[in-house]
């Protein structure tokens, strides 16, 4: 896969992540979170099952232990992620919730410097507070912040997830090139340990599951077979920084895709918010590769200095010559 192929595919994630936000619009009122989490990833290993055990043939050798690990670590991270970003949604506002989700964009090169020792480049770090930025006025349309909640902090701890998962999704790829298999790892341990510990903490009731139904198969299918195997696909070839700003738009297709099909109000400084995210996400794919281009450009060659007097100025001496 070429560069913008990867490219491409992280964008069309966002694109079917931010639909998702409108086909969970509301999820909770009919479904417990954990519920919802178990029954959505339960779809999604399903549908990925074909593919992954396909890859598992054509693989020369099985996974190692150190590969298996790293693809149960990312597991994990996508699980807490996915249910404290559920819950936490579901207890504080839409204006926190939206902004606050979208943070993780900040959180994934703090997490790449952490696991590599690399710290980000400063386009990448200016490009980043440029996407919170903008998030922020996409979120409460520059207003100001509501009251704090036990919900806003669950999002913030499921943003650092995330972050995690990002920056560990290339290292586990270059270890061992197997995406379909790291995705169906990643569903089936998401739907084990959500349908443990549904039963737990919630009331599990066959009625919720016909209730939400459409945002189930929308979650299960396109958010999660189809856009979550998208972005681990790309990943072999993006930078996990450069990933997490692509994947930011998705707050800028929620928006987008509430307008049109909720008819949900978009302020004008709403749209300056997605026009910055819009535009951190343009500085690195396209600034970087200009500033490089530009670094590796020859200086022009300055003109040369003559050694020998020209015909001019020799003149006088060809003058003084002939008198004498």
């Amino acid at each position: 896969m070429k560069r913008w192929q990867a490219d491409a595919a992280l964008l069309a994630t966002a694109l079917l992540w931010g639909g998702a936000f409108v086909a969970q619009r509301d999820v909770e009122s009919v479904m417990p979170p954990l519920t919802f989490v178990a029954a959505r990833f339960a779809i999604s290993a399903v549908a990925l099952a074909p593919f992954a055990a396909f890859e598992a043939r054509r693989a020369s050798r099985p996974l190692d232990a150190k590969s298996r690990r790293m693809a149960l670590a990312i597991a994990l991270a996508m699980f807490v992620g996915s249910v404290l970003q559920q819950v936490g949604l579901a207890t504080t506002t839409a204006t926190n919730g939206g902004f606050l989700t979208a943070c993780y964009v900040a959180l994934t090169p703090l997490a790449v410097w952490l696991l590599t020792g690399r710290p980000p480049r400063r386009m990448v770090a200016f490009a980043c507070a440029v996407a919170v930025a903008g998030a922020w006025l996409l979120a409460s349309g520059g207003g100001a912040a509501e009251p704090l909640t036990v919900g806003d902090g669950l999002i913030v701890v499921s943003d650092f997830a995330w972050a995690y998962a990002i920056a560990l999704t290339p290292m586990f790829l270059a270890r061992s090139p197997r995406p379909f298999t790291l995705a169906f790892v990643e569903y089936l341990a998401c739907f084990a340990l959500a349908a443990v510990a549904a039963p737990v903490f919630e009331t599990v009731r066959a009625a919720d599951f016909h209730a939400g139904l459409a945002p189930l198969l929308y979650s299960g299918l396109i958010s999660g077979a189809v856009a979550f195997t998208l972005q681990i696909i790309a990943q072999r070839y993006v930078p996990p920084s450069e990933a997490a700003l692509i994947l930011c738009l998705e707050s800028v297709f929620a928006a987008v895709f509430g307008a049109i099909l909720l008819a949900e109000r978009l302020t004008a400084l709403a749209t300056v918010g997605c026009g910055l995210i819009l535009f951190s996400v343009l500085a690195v794919e396209a600034g970087s590769p200009l500033l490089a281009r530009l670094r590796r450009a020859p200086l022009p060659r300055p003109e040369p200095v003559p050694t020998q007097p020209n015909s001019a100025a020799r003149e006088p001496e060809r003058t003084l010559e002939k008198l004498h």
